[in-house]
């Protein structure tokens, strides 16, 4: 079985499934992105025997795939040389329904022939991390047997064909809903059929309400739409990709479960959808945002919490499965839940922020939230100036990171803004005073007189690209001597031709091989912005070419091969798309 990052996905903000360029479901976790996958065959190094659900066509010479405009509906279209042919539409239902957003742990597959084809469907469904299932069968239907759930294939195709994977002449279009262990109610073929009209109608008018730049647009909505997909919408939790165990290059190692809610990764992503006018992602977050702030009782927030808001992420090892090309582990879980990692505050309140200023909003923020917000900023003064893992989360070692300082600065800074925003003045003035003492120790701490730029640590002169960021967090202008020849020194240190490294020095695991995708846009960020903007269209313009055929991105990149590395679809490489889109594209006004 082929594998690279010739992926697409499909889902509904519930469940989620990675389809190859064969149009084989390959990676799906039910009943939510980190549950157990039924389909897991992405890890399975080439030629699983369980994990994957193909729908093949004999003889095939040619196989083309692309979206529904402006959905994540995948339509794969496989040909002979005769002329025969299959369609096949794949989906996960999502659209309102009786008040409610029906979202079901459920994929649906229509196929519809073209011609006389003849066909074969495998249908091997995982559970346990790679274990095949037992299955049971009626007239109408498959059930596989998971340890933890049963799903039911109902379908109108010949459920022996599909029991015996033999193949067989495809004279109509057949529809398979696989789903919950319940009987289907209505008839399958209509019900599938005006699934796929209300999914696709639910996509359209999401995808209109965005605000797109004119230039990249289909690059824009694209990422948009993934990033909507990684949102956990029961709970507005924001995944930081729907994969584990993608390593960040060859036999790294650096195999790791991103099916969880980094507040920093959840940070970036409603900034650049804010940046759209996807408030609805937003409002979602926030929501789960207020229930780790009320739980944390003004006390130590984690990296990163479950889907569920769960704060123990234990992490193991998982042996059935080789992992990706056959590179393990495949890991379950998360250490970096145990870390310490002081960002978190600066993007807790920066994510909250917009919500006293933004009367759109179904629920704008009031006094509660500003004193609830006010616990975190009492920890952000308290941590700022204090050792932490840092954003990269480094296992073994420890530093005063001024990233992470910026962001508790961000956090007091923000917090004033909120307070001038309900008519607080005295807690204005007070957030704005210690905001003032955070800047000046942080200037001092982190600036290099010697070397004219500030190091990436207190302790050190450390190069490092997040210390680009302290643009985006307006700690430094881009007039600022200071951050020109920072930058210039970040360029020159971590830049390998149109790539950046997130650093060059050993880590846990050695020295890093790839680059890191969103660093390269957070760096065409900064060249735009102090006036580089033909080289920053350049190198945005390579990064849109590096898109996978579904126009996504992993977490990495080989700088010398270009090959895509790391979890998939990651949410930060897509936020770098949206962003540097917006900021480059010419106005509306140039076109209307």
């Amino acid at each position: 079985m082929q594998q690279d990052m010739n992926l697409w996905p499909i889902g509904n903000c519930q469940v989620s499934a990675l389809i190859d360029s064969l149009g084989r479901f390959v990676w799906g976790c039910v009943p939510r992105v980190d549950g157990d996958p039924a389909f897991c065959a992405l890890l399975g190094d080439g030629a699983p025997e369980t994990g994957y659900w193909a729908i093949e066509l004999e003889d095939r010479v040619s196989t083309t795939q692309g979206y529904l405009r402006n959905t994540p509906i995948l339509v794969t279209t496989h040909m002979d040389d005769r002329g025969n042919g299959i369609e096949i539409t794949d989906f996960c239902p999502r659209f309102s329904r009786e008040g409610r957003v029906y979202r079901p742990t459920s994929y649906v597959r229509i196929v519809r022939p073209i011609g006389s084809p003849r066909i074969r469907i495998a249908l091997r469904v995982a559970t346990d991390w790679g274990s095949p299932t037992q299955r049971t069968q009626g007239s109408n239907h498959i059930r596989y047997l998971m340890t933890h759930q049963t799903l039911r294939l109902t379908t109108d195709a010949p459920v022996g064909h599909i029991a015996a994977e033999q193949w067989f002449r495809l004279e109509r279009p057949i529809h398979m809903f696989l789903g919950p262990d319940e009987s289907f109610a209505g008839v399958l073929s209509e019900a599938s059929r005006a699934m796929l009209e209300r999914t696709t109608h639910e996509w359209h008018h999401w995808v209109r309400g965005l605000a797109t730049p004119v230039e990249w647009q289909a690059v824009v909505i694209r990422a948009a739409i993934t990033l909507k997909l990684c949102q956990h919408e029961e709970t507005g939790a924001i995944v930081a990709a729907l994969t584990t165990s993608l390593p960040e290059h060859a036999d790294s190692g650096r195999n790791w479960d991103y099916r969880y809610c980094w507040i920093r990764d959840a940070y970036y992503t409603v900034q650049a959808l804010n940046r759209l006018g996807a408030l609805d992602v937003l409002e979602g977050y926030l929501e789960y945002l207020r229930n780790i702030v009320d739980a944390a009782k003004g006390g130590h927030i984690q990296p990163l919490y479950g889907v569920g808001g769960e704060p123990t992420l234990i992490e193991r090892v998982e042996d059935k499965l080789p992992g990706y090309r056959g590179m393990g582990p495949v890991r379950v879980g998360n250490q970096a839940y145990e870390q310490i990692q002081h960002d978190a505050y600066g993007q807790i309140v920066l994510s909250d922020v917009q919500a006293f200023f933004d009367t759109r909003l179904f629920r704008m923020s009031g006094l509660e939230d500003f004193h609830s917000l006010e616990r975190v900023g009492e920890r952000a003064w308290a941590k700022y100036d204090q050792p932490d893992a840092g954003l990269w989360e480094l296992r073994t070692k420890s530093h005063v990171h001024t990233y992470s300082a910026a962001m508790c600065w961000a956090a007091c800074d923000r917090l004033a803004n909120a307070a001038q925003a309900l008519g607080l003045e005295e807690r204005r003035a007070f957030w704005q005073e210690r905001a003032d003492l955070m800047r000046e120790t942080i200037e001092q701490a982190a600036w290099r007189e010697e070397t004219q730029r500030m190091s990436a640590t207190f302790g050190g002169d450390d190069l490092d690209a997040s210390i680009i960021q302290l643009l985006d967090l307006r700690f430094l202008s881009p007039d600022d001597p200071r951050f020109r020849s920072t930058l210039d020194a970040v360029e020159e240190g971590l830049r390998r031709g149109s790539h950046m490294l997130r650093y060059a020095t050993e880590d846990d695991f050695g020295l890093p091989h790839t680059a890191f995708n969103v660093c390269t846009f957070w760096l065409i960020e900064a060249l735009y912005v102090t006036g580089r903007h033909e080289d920053a269209r350049a190198l945005f313009e390579e990064m849109v070419a590096r898109c996978t055929p579904a126009g996504l991105l992993s977490e990495d990149i080989d700088p010398n091969t270009g090959e895509l590395w790391g979890n998939y679809p990651q949410t930060y490489s897509l936020v770098g798309l949206i962003n540097c889109a917006v900021l480059l594209s010419k106005p509306w006004s140039a076109v209307r």
